[in-house]
C-alpha cells in the first residue's frame, strides 16, 4: 500500500481523526506522529490532501427534529421485550434502578453516534444503547437521567 493509502487506512480507524480532518481542526503532523504509519512528512502531506477531498464538517450532520423523553424505573426484563433489547439483555419500565432516555424524530442511526459522543464527554456512563431510523434510545443510572435528557436533546 502507499502512505496515502495506509494514512486514509488509519483515519478511518480513528473516527475522532477523520472528523477533525473534516472540521479543519486537526494539526497535521501532531496527527501523523499518532497515527504512526510512516514518515510523519509524508503522512501529513497525505492527511492534507484527503481532508481537502472530504465534505465539511458542520457538526450538525446527526441534528434533525426530535422529541426526547425520560423514563424511569427501568429494569432488565427477563421476557425480551421492552423498551431496548440488545444482545439478548432487555430492559423495560418497571421498578428499576436506571432511567431509559428515548428519543424519536426525523434523524438517521447515526444520531447515536453523535447521542453517546456527547453523553460521555458529559461524563454520563451508559448502561445500554439502541438506534435506528428515527430513534435512539439510551439507559442510563437512575440519578444520571436529567444530565442525559441535556445530553441528548443537546446532540439531537
Amino acid at each position: 500500500m502507499t502512505i496515502a493509502a495506509d494514512a486514509r487506512a488509519a483515519v478511518r480507524a480513528c473516527p475522532f481523526v477523520y472528523d477533525g480532518l473534516r472540521a479543519g481542526v486537526l494539526n497535521y503532523t501532531a496527527a501523523a506522529r499518532f497515527l504512526d504509519v510512516g514518515d510523519a512528512e509524508a503522512v501529513g502531506a497525505a492527511l492534507r490532501r484527503y481532508a481537502e477531498e472530504l465534505d465539511d464538517f458542520s457538526g450538525d450532520d446527526a441534528k434533525g427534529r426530535a422529541s426526547v423523553s425520560m423514563r424511569s424505573g427501568v429494569a432488565k426484563s427477563e421476557d425480551g421485550t421492552g423498551l431496548l433489547s440488545v444482545g439478548g439483555v432487555s430492559f423495560a419500565v418497571g421498578g428499576g434502578e436506571h432511567t431509559a432516555i428515548v428519543a424519536t424524530g426525523s434523524f438517521g442511526a447515526e444520531a447515536l453516534e453523535a447521542a453517546l459522543g456527547r453523553l460521555r464527554t458529559a461524563g454520563v456512563g451508559v448502561v445500554a444503547a439502541a438506534g435506528t431510523e428515527g430513534s435512539v434510545t439510551v439507559v442510563v443510572g437512575r440519578r444520571e437521567g436529567p444530565d442525559a435528557v441535556r445530553a441528548v436533546e443537546d446532540a439531537l
